[in-house]
């Protein structure tokens, strides 16, 4: 009877698929283990809870994965218990499996990098990079243990498939009845699998998504630990955020609160020569000069140039990226359009025109020109610039010299600067030049001749910070000489934050803390600025200091008006956009405020929102106002 009914298939099935969730236990745990700084589960029973919330996504990703396992594991073919057949039943299951599950391993290293789990994003990252062979050469040695893991978790797994396995048996029954009961209990499997996948049978619930991770959670970061990356990747497949969301905000309160369209009037019209750094990972958490208020204990500067040129410069000692990766800097510095969910450049609407620094000052009569030492190409960083309409593209095939190649992202930071100075002595001016560097990067090397000349520190990136200040000093020592450098504007910021040290960087807001300087040997601008900035102020800003005196379209602010624009920042992090304005942190969910926190809790920890009052109220409309502004302009070709 048992074979009757394929109970022994059945038991069998059960246990393969109770094996796979055992392993996604294992991989969340050390998930945890690799990030326990950063997610900060304080108890074990804290824990087995985000376990158990972390099932139905795990559910979700398993049936999806394995729902051509499941099918043919049960489909009622009579041959199901013969070797052959088995033998191929083993390999589909751990093909599918095993790639799916090698995901979560990624996130073991990239999320200290992006603060999120790992989206079909990624690929979008990858597919300008020409040298992808020799980039998981080097991921392997450098992150062998973590590829050792994996491979003693998928020989545990495939020994413990093998411990259960079906006895054949030639079917000496009616194999009319076979098949009834068979189809029986295909349609009950297929019924519970759909309930899986979507998180539940109720009509009205939508199938589950990566936002329902934050539903029950205290800590925002919890809801990485929840997620596992299959999931993350399946629901974002295909998938684009950029779509027209009206939350019925007016266009007069649009207006008001964020300000789409601006005009600037209280600085003269002048061309200043202007030279914007975008430096590779360059967090706020490195450099002195924006921490010398903050308290922090036994605090260590990597900067020591840059710390002197501060004293000299406008400073501003609390700013946010508007992204997490390379190309969301990109786009929210020159173009002053952020991303958030997903990269605006990656988007379907990334190819219309846009109204940028770029584009404003070449009508100005500026020479434009981007530098990046890295193979022309990477990082989508030429696609979106030829976008932008830069006159000017050097990278690593205008340098032309690979014996400064670092052998992984580009030229040296060192002889990149005076590349780039080189070129702009030969520039009539006025010039408007971004350069965006890539010494300061993973895998934290730096040239051989300068081994142990910068202190090591507590984290393998602060002795590639260290060469990159060392890069910037000699690069002013050469520009000071000439003629263009009185009369040029030079800015200093970085793309997004790195590795962290200190516990207040590990706070939730302060993992997107950046640097933002200013020096104008002309103007001898001089001063330390501690309101909210953002990423997507820096171009309103240049464009307020030349005095274009025409509109424009920007959601950030002129950091030189006296418009009494309201500071504020926008980023997204866990799923969840983070709104910093006046005395509040609103997070919120693309639909609604989850959440309130006092400014200064930057960790997030102390949820304000039973306490709701008017300020909280109206900084949730700002943070609709702006999405729905942001996604309409985006969407409808406004930009």
């Amino acid at each position: 009877m048992k074979n009757f009914f394929r109970i022994e298939e059945y038991k069998a099935l059960l246990y393969r698929i109770f094996l796979v969730y055992f392993f996604y236990f294992i991989a969340r745990l050390l998930f945890l283990i690799y990030n326990f700084s950063l997610l900060k589960v304080s108890s074990i029973s804290e824990f087995f809870n985000l376990v158990y919330q972390g099932l139905a996504f795990d559910t979700t990703a398993i049936l999806y994965i394995n729902a051509l396992f499941i099918l043919f594991s049960t489909l009622p073919f009579w041959k199901n218990t013969k070797p052959g057949y088995q033998k191929f039943i083993f390999y589909l299951y751990f093909t599918t499996n095993l790639i799916a599950y090698a995901t979560n391993f990624i996130d073991f290293i990239y999320y200290k990098f992006i603060y999120a789990r790992t989206t079909i994003a990624v690929l979008d990252s990858l597919k300008d990079e020409n040298n992808l062979g020799s980039m998981f050469f080097r991921f392997l040695v450098s992150y062998w243990h973590v590829f050792a893991l994996f491979l003693v978790t998928s020989y545990l797994w495939i020994y413990l498939y093998k411990k259960v396995r079906i006895e054949h048996k030639e079917i000496q029954y009616s194999k009319i009845k076979y098949f009834s009961f068979s189809k029986i209990g295909v349609i009950l499997i297929l019924v519970l699998m759909v309930g899986g996948i979507r998180g539940d049978f109720k009509k009205s619930t939508r199938p589950l998504n990566m936002i329902d991770a934050n539903r029950n959670v205290t800590k925002v970061e919890h809801a990485d630990v929840i997620l596992n990356t299959p999931f993350a990747i399946i629901r974002t497949l295909g998938k684009t955020s950029f779509k027209e969301t009206n939350f019925n905000i007016s266009d007069k309160i649009v207006s008001e609160t964020i300000k789409p369209i601006k005009l600037y009037s209280s600085n003269e019209t002048s061309k200043p020569n202007i030279v914007l750094f975008i430096t590779e990972s360059y967090g706020r958490e490195y450099w002195g000069a924006f921490n010398k208020e903050k308290q922090i204990p036994n605090y260590v500067s990597y900067t020591p140039f840059l710390d002197r040129l501060a004293q000299n410069s406008l400073i501003f000692t609390d700013v946010y990226a508007n992204g997490s990766k390379s190309i969301h800097g990109m786009s929210s510095v020159l173009a002053g359009i952020p991303s958030f969910k997903d990269a605006y450049t990656s988007s379907p609407y990334a190819k219309q025109k846009v109204e940028s620094l770029v584009s404003i000052l070449k009508g100005q009569g500026y020479d434009t020109s981007f530098f990046h030492g890295a193979p022309n190409g990477s990082m989508g960083f030429q696609g979106f610039g030829n976008i932008l309409g830069f006159d000017h593209y050097y990278g690593k095939t205008e340098y032309n010299n690979d014996n400064d190649f670092d052998g992984v992202w580009g030229i040296w930071d060192e002889p990149f600067f005076q590349f780039m100075k080189q070129t702009l002595d030969k520039k009539k001016g006025p010039f408007f030049s971004t350069i965006f560097t890539v010494s300061s990067h993973e895998p934290y090397i730096v040239p051989k001749k300068y081994e142990n000349k910068f202190p090591k520190g507590d984290l393998p990136i602060h002795q590639c910070v260290g060469y990159t200040d060392m890069a910037f000093e000699k690069f002013f020592e050469a520009a000071k000489k000439e003629p263009w450098f009185e009369n040029t504007i030079f800015i200093i910021t970085a793309d997004h934050c790195n590795q962290t040290f200190y516990p207040e960087y590990k706070k939730v807001v302060n993992r997107s803390a950046i640097p933002l300087l200013i020096y104008y040997p002309k103007k001898n601008l001089v001063g330390k600025r501690t309101d909210i900035v953002q990423h997507i102020d820096i171009y309103p800003t240049i464009l307020d200091m030349v005095g274009y005196n025409k509109p424009f379209r920007s959601w950030g602010r002129s950091l030189m008006s006296n418009s009494n624009e309201t500071p504020y920042a926008i980023n997204y992090f866990s799923n969840q956009y983070q709104f910093q304005s006046g005395n509040y942190i609103c997070t919120f969910d693309g639909k609604k405020a989850t959440g309130f926190y006092a400014i200064s809790d930057k960790g997030l920890e102390k949820n304000l929102i039973a306490k709701r009052n008017a300020e909280m109220n109206a900084l949730e409309v700002k943070c609709k106002a702006f999405l729905q502004d942001y996604f309409d302009r985006i969407v409808n070709k406004k930009l």
